[in-house]
């Protein structure tokens, strides 16, 4: 069932993100979510690298909240996550090109730019991406090589 991509779920999980950010701050920058799970990579205060912190309050917040207006029965999260310190500007772009074409890997649409719930579309607009990016052949087999 797809969760995290409805209205209702986006508000409450968009007021999580933002309640978390007064308390503990970040930045994104990149983000994914799709229906059942999401992908971020966030810049953390030099001073707080405590991001466990951070999604434990955003998956306390959302589950709470949710329960209330949905008639869901949790849980909604795994009861892990995985995290990676980026370690360079190669691995920075390797990760940002993953999390953008994950929804094309996952067969929701045919290229990034189709997906509406993604950071790609603020990237294209500051010229990180061009419009087009994951809509070739060449992109779609380098990415998520593993």
């Amino acid at each position: 069932m797809p969760i995290l991509t409805t209205d209702k779920s986006r508000e409450v999980l968009r007021s999580a993100i933002s309640a978390c950010r007064l308390s503990y701050p970040f930045e994104i920058d990149a983000w994914v979510l799709l229906p059942d799970h999401l992908h971020c990579i966030w810049t953390l205060p030099e001073e707080d690298k405590d991001y466990s912190r951070r999604w434990g309050f955003i998956k306390r917040k959302f589950t709470q909240s949710f329960r209330k207006i949905q008639n869901i029965s949790p849980p909604f999260w795994q009861r892990r996550f995985w995290a990676h310190a980026i370690l360079d500007d190669s691995d920075l772009e390797d990760h940002m090109n993953y999390i953008h074409y994950n929804p094309v890997r996952h067969g929701h649409v045919r290229t990034p730019n189709e997906w509406v719930w993604t950071s790609f579309h603020r990237l294209v607009k500051s010229g990180v991406y061009p419009s087009d990016w994951g809509s070739n052949v060449e992109i779609a087999e380098t990415i998520g090589r593993e």
